[in-house]
């Protein structure tokens, strides 16, 4: 549909086109790759207002041209007097929507992080784009019209909620300008505390734009709104906040390092899949074929599994992810696999008498939020970053334009789960960011919302284009297929024992073969968002070259030069 594109200079890929725009500019401007994925991400925030909030969660990978890799988790904790047992006390085991999903909000101090650290550029400098954006507007695109409409009862909820996405009384409809003044001010009342506190150097001015969320008068309306929805979260949550550097995970496949971010997401599941593929083995099999689907399904099962079984804040619960990738596990796994016959459910826990949860009945449906941005410069500084939180499960501060981070959706309600709910814990977050270093000194920052679909078409976007051969954007638009025999990872936590879904330009005749070997088929539309949107900027310094790719699911795409 789209041709890879190639730069010499620098390259930027995004989740919707004017995040793309506006980081370019950065870059442009003589701003390296963390000023440039800051922009794009609190621009985000704007224009997927659906997905991202500017007060959501925003988890972080930088690899600098000098080879330090880190991780900014960009995740908040759940507030410190929450009650662990509140959801199955007084709410039957399940999360009601509303203020008690809440946990810290973590992206402003995230993007503030990376660039105290590794930018260059002012915080004003990087969110002026998200300012113009929210107090000017933009046209809603098909994807974001569709949204709205989809959570129209949901914004009804709350006054706020109806007064800033339902300013005529109706969802905001398709080519319609889309106006966040609230969120413009909020933005700027950060950018002007900078400019008074710049005059002591460009750290103490990011600084008191920090203050001015987490300690300042958002952080007192923010608490003050939480108080009156009857939340937890409070001034004292908000202050000491800070978000963490954590170590990423280095796996090795192949000629690559591959990079993810630790167990408080679902990173390390690419890196488990990567060593299941390898030691199952794809010789005689070709691409999209239904022996190869079956397999890597099957595979996906299995990490799915030990996700559902282990994965959880670090910090609360012993994980074991070496043993999870060690060789031993990864061939215990494999060994599980009939090429013959779909397993009718993700498989046990090898460690403990965990059981499968109780499968769902109710119907599925696309993981509600999340967007992508990445980006390498010309000094080989690499950015990887997934914002995230959706607009329509909790209230509108009044006066702020911003939903506090409803990320608690991804805990469960039991805290005796792995990633059960507890004060100070960190949901476990789908949103991951990851980056491919090559032995040749290649480099590929890489990511995609779509919740429990983006590590399953991160994956299959490896193996297009690093084991099949495809130039990136061919590996991002050919069609994807998905497991869902699994846990969602979002309240309602929705399970559907051996279903698959496949994008429709599969034929039928492949249906028919998956049907066969006992999976239960669903069939999406040619092009379909709940498959993810992968975006990708790969440099090779061997030929010079910047390849970039954006995901036609969604308005993403790519500019390089």
């Amino acid at each position: 549909m789209r041709p890879t594109l190639y730069g010499s200079r620098h390259a930027v890929s995004a989740g919707h086109y004017l995040a793309s725009a506006a980081a370019f500019s950065i870059l442009e401007a003589g701003g390296n790759a963390i000023d440039a994925g800051c922009c794009a991400g609190i621009a985000l925030a704007v224009l997927h207002p659906d997905e991202v909030n500017f007060a959501g969660v925003a988890p972080i990978m930088i690899r600098t041209g000098a080879g330090k890799v880190v991780t900014i988790a960009g995740l908040g904790h759940w507030p410190k007097t929450f009650p662990k047992d509140l959801f199955m006390r007084e709410h039957g085991g399940t999360q009601p929507l509303g203020v008690l999903r809440t946990v810290v909000p973590a992206a402003p101090d995230a993007w503030i992080t990376a660039l105290r650290d590794f930018g260059t550029m002012s915080f004003g400098d990087v969110a002026a784009a998200a300012i113009r954006f929210a107090r000017e507007g933009f046209a809603v695109g098909e994807f974001l019209a569709n949204e709205f409409a989809k959570h129209e009862a949901d914004y009804r909820r709350w006054p706020s909620n109806v007064k800033l996405f339902q300013p005529q009384g109706r969802a905001v409809r398709l080519n319609e300008r889309f106006v966040q003044t609230d969120l413009a001010a909020t933005i700027q009342y950060m950018v002007d505390e900078e400019r008074a506190a710049a005059t002591k150097g460009r750290e103490a001015g990011l600084a008191a734009a920090r203050w001015a969320f987490y300690a300042g008068d958002i952080a007192v309306r923010i608490a003050e709104h939480q108080k009156a929805e009857g939340g937890y979260l409070t001034f004292d949550d908000l202050a000491n906040f800070h978000s963490r550097y954590e170590e990423a995970v280095n796996t090795r496949w192949r000629d690559f390092q591959v990079l993810t971010c630790g167990p408080w997401c679902q990173g390390p599941m690419l890196a488990q899949a990567l060593l299941m593929v390898e030691r199952a083995g794809l010789d005689g099999l070709k691409h999209n074929e239904p022996a190869y689907i079956h397999l890597i399904i099957e595979i996906l099962k299995g990490a799915f599994a030990d996700r559902e079984y282990h994965y959880g804040d670090p910090l609360f619960v012993d994980v074991g992810l070496e043993t999870l990738l060690s060789a031993e596990h990864i061939a215990k796994r494999v060994g599980g696999i009939d090429r013959k016959v779909a397993m009718p459910d993700m498989p046990p826990d090898l460690y403990h008498n965990s059981k499968i949860p109780k499968a769902a009945i109710t119907p599925s449906e696309r993981d509600p939020d999340t967007s992508y941005l990445c980006v390498v410069d010309r000094w080989g500084n690499a950015f990887s970053a997934t914002p995230s939180d959706a607009s329509w499960r909790a209230p509108v501060v009044p006066g702020l334009g911003i939903v506090p981070s409803g990320r608690g959706t991804q805990s469960r309600p039991d805290p005796n789960h792995p990633s059960g709910v507890a004060p100070g814990k960190r949901p476990r977050l789908t949103p991951n960011p990851a980056i491919l270093l090559r032995d040749d000194g290649s480099v590929m920052p890489f990511g995609a919302p779509g919740g429990d679909a983006q590590v399953q078409a991160m994956l299959q976007v490896v193996l297009n284009a690093f084991h099949f051969g495809m130039d990136i954007q061919e590996a991002i638009d050919v069609p994807r297929f998905m497991t869902m025999s699994f846990p969602n990872s979002f309240a309602p936590y929705n399970h559907y024992p051996g279903r698959m879904g496949l994008e429709g330009r599969f034929p039928s005749s492949t249906l028919n073969e998956l049907t066969a070997l006992g999976h239960e088929i669903e069939e999406f539309p040619a092009y379909s968002r709940r498959l993810a949107s992968v975006e990708a900027v790969l440099y090779e310094p061997n030929t010079g070259f910047f390849r970039s790719g954006a995901d036609p699911r969604q308005p993403a795409y790519a500019i390089t030069v």
